[in-house]
């Protein structure tokens, strides 16, 4: 039988790297129309088979994460668990990871992760949102399979891993109906981050689904748009008229909002309910006793390295956006005030 044709193999004929050939055959940006043509004449020469090709002989990849700088700040560190998950399955599998942090200033310039441009990875996971313009230029441009977790990507041939945020939103707003509450708020800045966005859509659904509509003194946002930072002071403004309960986008966002509810001489469950996202909270602010919706980090990251790994030994394996279902929480923050709500 004849030896399957490796795409280091057209690329040492050439004095091409493997990722130039993968980019070429695969029709991705970055090639040369010249260098294209010769990459695609040689590989038929040499009997190149898509389903046989064996990108690399290598036991061990290199994974690189790439993360927004404004994600890792205190009191936003879900992320460095989620890296951790990562980092820790890729382990399991005799793969390793480098964590790469992208500044504002790199997103706003337009400038690919050094760990890419040094050729230090085999592959790259994109986690969390980036701004628009930035997501789509690695996407184009970064030359190596590409994963995004926790964020569905910006083109049509992104593979995701994320969590069903829409679902996730539906599922929390509902128990509030149906612990009696129709006066319902929602707290998280819209058009900051993909999550949020997907979240506030839950909750429009819930609201439609029992006949509400959304009052927009009730909409309170957490954080500046443009940096994503959580902002206590100029942000998470109460309205004049309570509604009696919130559902914030994530626990973070809940805990500073029970905090400004409590300066303000509301007592929570007793005057205001409140739900919340994730099922993680930094540090400083304890031990969670917020009903929320978790998201399995774990699991997330156990399939964004499967997904990646089968990336790097097929240049066509694509799965597209993989959804990972979340798990409700009770604890004490909502209080009872009537009969649910029925759905219209």
């Amino acid at each position: 039988m004849a030896k399957a044709v490796r795409l280091s193999d057209i690329g040492e004929r050439l004095g091409v790297s493997t990722v130039t050939v993968s980019k070429a055959l695969s029709g991705q940006k970055g090639v040369s129309d010249e260098l294209r043509q010769r990459i695609i004449e040689l590989a038929d020469e040499m009997g190149y088979t898509k389903s046989k090709v064996i990108i690399t002989e290598k036991d061990s990849y290199t994974i690189g994460v790439v993360v927004a700088e404004r994600y890792l700040r205190e009191n936003q560190s879900f992320y460095w668990k989620l890296y951790q998950d990562v980092s820790q399955d890729a382990m399991a599998r005799n793969c390793f990871t480098i964590l790469e942090v992208i500044t504002y200033d790199i997103e706003k310039n337009m400038v690919l992760p050094r760990t890419v441009t040094e050729k230090k990875v085999d592959g790259i996971i994109i986690m969390g949102a980036f701004k628009k313009g930035y997501a789509t230029f690695m996407a184009n441009n970064i030359g190596v399979p590409l994963l995004n977790l926790d964020t569905p990507g910006t083109v049509d041939t992104s593979d995701s891993v994320v969590s069903n945020n829409v679902m996730g939103g539906y599922r929390m707003t509902n128990y509030l109906f149906e612990m009696g509450h129709s006066r319902i708020g929602f707290v998280g800045t819209r058009l900051s981050t993909d999550s949020i966005d997907d979240r506030y859509l839950g909750y429009l659904k819930s609201l439609m689904a029992h006949g509400m509509k959304p009052k927009t003194e009730w909409l309170i946002d957490d954080r500046d748009r443009e940096y994503g930072r959580f902002d206590p002071g100029k942000k998470f403004r109460l309205p004049e008229e309570m509604p009696t309960a919130f559902f914030c986008n994530c626990d973070t966002a809940a805990y500073i909002m029970i905090r400004k509810l409590n300066a303000s001489g509301y007592r929570i469950p007793d005057d205001i309910s409140i739900v919340g996202f994730d099922n993680y909270v930094a540090g400083e602010f304890g031990q969670s006793g917020i009903t929320t919706y978790e998201i399995h980090t774990k699991e997330m990251a156990k399939r964004a390295v499967h997904i990646l790994l089968h990336k790097l030994e097929n240049i066509d394996y694509s799965t597209g956006m993989f959804m990972l279902p979340g798990t409700f929480i009770e604890r004490d923050s909502v209080r009872r005030i009537g009969r649910a709500v029925p759905f219209i």
